[in-house]
């Protein structure tokens, strides 16, 4: 039986992208100059896990380029090597760039080889030094090897060196289902021959007869000699992933050999290419001198500056698609409560179903009973779908480590990056969508925000500034908060920023919250010069229209000298909600119930005209806009209307408050959010669409929307 791998495949990328992002953390994590040996074996794992896979699979280039980092993290963890930044900052580069390859092979495109062979080369100078040249030399020098006789018969020779060389024997037999397994011996013998020089032979004598050959089965068996002063563990662990499904011997073997010296004519050339070790190339050659730089050129880029992958925007946008998937993992106790909800409905629909087969008046009260019991099962099992949608916000926060360690090197500055309630859980679809604004703002707090070390430590400030990223839940929302410690928002600055750009009008008189908001406009900075981070002017005003189009808004808090914060207040959920149906006219509309504060049954008369201004109702100690919805969306009144009578519905966004005159309240209910951009088009002061019980179809109202159309 045949088993086809690509049904693996997704389960394998989802993998190496998480196993990558922990990589990248741990990265970030690691302290210069120590040696954390739990930090850089968690690494470790995560290639040696991505090696493995990308083995199994067939992805080679995945897998050769991944051993070279392993043989980096496996000389920090074993204290071999010191943790520098410049090294780093070359595996932070490699996990960028394995990104970029692995997000190219999920989409069946081509892998920048030029780009591999890059980081590659800058992996091997940090190695050794200098960049090793592609060579097939491990075969042909395993063919010409001489033998032991022939060295001891030279060994007398004056014009050569007896040498001692080091190696291991290997017998490995696998068993007959090894290859079901997904392991391939040839890929193990390419590891092997990355170690050093070796021979190989194949014992064929277990073949069977062709008419009984299975071609899923290896009835092969190999003698391999290493030669090389490599750790047994190198060894061991190309064979980690065939224990229990072969015979595996590893014996060490010391041996002598005669090595012929330079001048030994054209005999000793020849042997000299037969035992030829790779890490000591020839220096009698006048070309080589010329050819070392030229090879180490290219690999020198990546090196120092890794974050040039991640500030490539082409390269980090196919990444980010490739690892978005349309899967998620859900807790097994969410699983178990949505079987036992689903249990529930069964029961009461068989209970239902009896009722209805014999149906007389005299049952009327069991009926009822029994359908209020199907509607609260269902809104239960609601509940639990909803929640099995629900991530936690770290899916989201998890790639800022990166990009501020990456932005901060960029700029010379020192940020330290907070993350607050990282367990906070989102609807997956907010996630999805919150990614790019955050980036914006947490790019804007890295450029403008936080100060130079210099300026901060002469304004009486640490020389390390601080961006916290806090995520909590209230009422039906999340909030976001971006924190920073820096030169705040200048409030005098902004508004003559925006005089100047001709945005409002020079007597304009502005209050803090209206001043902190010009930065939402299109156009505005206050920046001196443009940089590839910002100052063009294009961002937060698609910042703030992306947070509205999600159903959120955003407001700003700032202390000149002091710092600055961000909310972002977002629904937690984007397809169900729980909304308040509301008449208007024939129409039915839905006010989601966050965002109402209380409704008010009131007569014409208690509503006050004020010129150009529209209308107003006193709640109390202020006065507050009123919304005729029927003037809104061109809904004819009802007679009630008419004769002076109705419903306001007070709502609120961002402390702003306003009423909603409607013909009456119907009850509260939850609504299925239907997409109403998707399906027909972008309808101002509406956000979406949902089924009611009788077919219909209700839109459901954009609060933030409304509100800033009562304050224009």
């Amino acid at each position: 039986m045949s088993i086809d791998m690509s049904q693996f495949h997704q389960v394998f990328f989802e993998e190496c992208f998480e196993g990558l992002e922990a990589m990248e953390s741990g990265l970030l994590n690691l302290d210069t100059g120590a040696i954390d040996s739990e930090a850089i074996n968690t690494i470790f794992r995560g290639a040696h896990s991505i090696k493995g896979g990308a083995g199994t699979f067939g992805f080679n280039n995945v897998a050769e380029f991944t051993h070279v980092m392993e043989t980096l993290l496996d000389e920090m963890r074993d204290g071999r090597r010191q943790v520098t930044q410049p090294a780093i900052d070359v595996l932070l580069g490699s996990v960028d760039c394995l990104r970029t390859m692995l997000a190219s092979i999920q989409a069946e495109e081509s892998v920048d080889e030029a780009a591999v062979g890059k980081y590659k080369a800058a992996l091997e100078i940090e190695l050794t030094g200098s960049a090793s040249e592609p060579s097939d030399t491990a075969a042909p020098a395993a063919v010409a090897q001489p033998s032991h006789d022939s060295v001891e018969a030279e060994a007398g020779e004056p014009d050569g060196e007896i040498v001692t060389e080091k190696g291991w024997k290997i017998a490995f037999c696998p068993y007959l289902d090894l290859l079901k397994t997904g392991n391939d011996p040839v890929r193990m013998f390419r590891e092997l021959a990355e170690l050093g020089v070796y021979n190989v032979s194949v014992n064929t004598n277990d073949i069977p007869a062709f008419t009984r050959l299975d071609p899923e089965e290896c009835n092969l068996s190999w003698a391999l000699e290493v030669i090389g002063d490599i750790p047994e563990n190198d060894i061991k662990e190309i064979f980690n992933w065939v224990e229990g499904d072969c015979e595996l011997d590893i014996q060490a073997f010391t041996k002598k050999t005669f090595r012929p010296a330079p001048e030994a004519g054209p005999v000793a050339v020849e042997a000299e290419v037969a035992v030829e070790v790779p890490p000591s190339p020839p220096t009698q050659e006048p070309e080589q001198p010329k050819a070392a730089p030229a090879a180490a050129k290219p690999a020198e880029a990546p090196a120092p500056k890794p974050q040039a992958a991640a500030a490539d925007e082409k390269a980090g946008a196919k990444a980010a698609a490739a690892s978005a998937s349309n899967s998620i993992r859900v807790d097994t106790t969410k699983i178990d409560t949505l079987i036992n909800m689903v249990g529930e409905v069964v029961i009461t629909q068989s209970m239902l179903s009896l009722i209805g087969e014999n149906f007389t008046m005299d049952k009327l009260a069991q009926l009822k009973r029994g359908l209020a019991q199907l509607e609260r099962h269902i809104r239960d099992m609601q509940q639990s779908v909803m929640n099995i949608r629900m991530v936690p916000i770290s899916f989201v926060f998890s790639r800022f480590p990166r990009l501020v360690h990456d932005i901060s090197s960029k700029l010379g500055k020192k940020i330290e990056l907070k993350l607050v309630g990282e367990s906070t859980e989102v609807d997956k679809a907010v996630v999805e969508l919150i990614s790019d604004p955050l980036v914006h703002l947490i790019r804007n707090s890295l450029d403008h925000g936080i100060e130079m070390p210099v300026d901060r430590i002469a304004a009486g400030k640490p020389e390390t500034g601080t961006i916290e990223l806090n995520a909590y839940h209230r009422g039906g929302h999340i909030v976001i908060e971006i924190i920073d410690d820096g030169r705040g928002l200048d409030r005098a600055k902004l508004i003559s920023k925006a005089i100047e750009k001709g945005l409002i009008d020079e007597n304009a008189v502005l209050g803090d919250k209206q001043a902190f908001e010009l930065i939402f406009m299109p156009g505005f900075s206050t920046a001196e010069s443009i940089t590839d981070i910002s100052g063009r002017g294009v961002g937060m005003d698609v910042v703030r229209r992306n947070i509205q189009a999600l159903g959120g808004n955003i407001e700003i808090i700032s202390d000149l000298g002091k710092g600055t914060t961000i909310s972002i207040h977002l629904p937690l959920t984007l397809a169900i909600i729980d909304g308040q149906s509301v008449a208007v006219g024939d129409e039915v509309y839905i006010v989601p119930l966050v965002s109402i504060k209380e409704s008010i049954n009131i007569t014409e008369n208690m509503l006050n005209k004020v010129a150009g201004r529209g209308e107003t109702y006193r709640l109390r100690d202020q006065y507050i806009p009123i919304i005729r919805m029927h003037e809104i969306f061109n809904v004819q009144p009802t007679d009630k209307v008419n004769a002076g009578e109705g419903v306001i519905v007070v709502v609120e966004r961002q402390g702003v408050l306003c009423g909603l005159f409607v013909d009456e309240l119907l009850g509260p209910q939850q609504v299925v959010v239907k997409s109403l951009e998707t399906n027909y088009r972008r309808v101002q002061g509406v956000s979406g669409a949902t089924i009611l019980g009788d077919g219909s179809v209700a839109l459901i109202l954009d609060i933030p929307g409304l509100v800033r159309y009562s304050s224009r």
